[in-house]
């Protein structure tokens, strides 16, 4: 196993980028799903091709293209443990976007949420940086990527038959979102680390080895398509915060763990690592649960601001 060149700052930087342009986009997608749901409350074709007209709605996705690109450019330059959780920020940039669109400054909750959670951050950050390694990933790493997506895949097909066409509650949705998001960055970084190991060999042929990351990327369109899917189902009946504190729990939390346990980011890691890995990890999860739980109050005063823009 080869060991890859890593540069995290530069991963970090990207990843900010990645998640300011989150915060944005998912705002204006949740705009124009509501205006499509006033204008058109209704399924299928039509209402899809409402959704398609809102301007908010359109520009929110080219900002969610542009948030993918500059997330795959942090995963080219950074392992996954290390760029992934720098998403948490999209939650601190939902907040403060809030506080623009409703006039009305960060209470003293959400600002002791904020704090914890960017020094938690920055505590998880530091330490990956410092410890994780990036190198080539053999088919068998591959494969059990594949095969954990494919239990996945397999179980959310069978919670939904079991609901017989009820659908979920807005969690549930969230939490799907997220998780398949966590896949995509997960898989597409095993796709750029191939790339960059075959073109560091010349190794351009279609053999079995190249055919695996073939496969891989049929996975990221499967996993992205369910994606966007459930986070677009999620607007329709959950606050933007709410989705966005979801996404930056489930996606790094998925990432980071597979980061760990399958593509051996931090094999050379020492003990006392994985001690400030889980303190960090916890403090910024329970920033992001109480930044989601004092923003929750604002909900009312953002869709009231926001349907005045639509």
């Amino acid at each position: 196993m080869t060991t890859i060149a890593s540069f995290p700052y530069l991963g970090i930087g990207f990843a900010l980028l990645s998640a300011a342009l989150l915060t944005v986009g998912n705002h204006l997608q949740s705009l124009g799903v509501a205006a499509r749901v006033r204008a058109n409350p209704g399924a299928g074709a039509a209402a899809l091709w409402t959704l398609a007209r809102q301007p908010s709605w359109l520009v929110g996705s080219v900002l969610f293209g542009l948030a993918i690109l500059a997330q795959l450019a942090a995963l080219a330059f950074a392992p996954l443990m290390v760029v992934q959780p720098v998403g948490v920020a999209a939650l601190v940039f939902s907040s403060l976007l809030t506080a623009v669109i409703t006039r009305t400054p960060p209470r003293l909750a959400e600002i002791g949420a904020i704090a914890l959670s960017v020094v938690s951050l920055g505590v998880f950050v530091s330490g990956a940086a410092a410890v994780s390694t990036q190198a080539t990933i053999t088919d068998a790493q591959l494969i059990a990527v594949l095969a954990v997506l494919g239990v996945v895949l397999a179980a959310t097909g069978a919670a939904f038959a079991v609901r017989r066409g009820r659908g979920l509650r807005a969690g549930g949705y969230v939490i799907l979102g997220g998780l398949f998001s966590g896949f995509v960055v997960t898989l597409g970084k095993t796709v750029i680390l191939r790339v960059q190991t075959a073109v560091a060999g010349a190794d351009y042929r279609l053999d079995e080895n190249n055919l695996l990351t073939l496969a891989c990327l049929l996975a990221i369109v499967v996993a992205g398509a369910l994606s966007i899917t459930f986070v677009q189902i999620a607007h329709t009946v959950a606050s933007p915060q709410l989705v966005v504190a979801g996404l930056t729990v489930v996606d790094p939390f998925v990432a980071v763990v597979m980061g760990i346990t399958v593509l051996g980011e931090a094999a050379g890691a020492p003990p006392w690592s994985f001690v400030v890995f889980v303190i960090a990890g916890a403090g910024a999860l329970a920033g992001v649960w109480l930044l989601a739980r004092a923003g929750g109050a604002t909900d009312a005063a953002v869709d009231a601001a926001s349907a005045r823009v639509t």
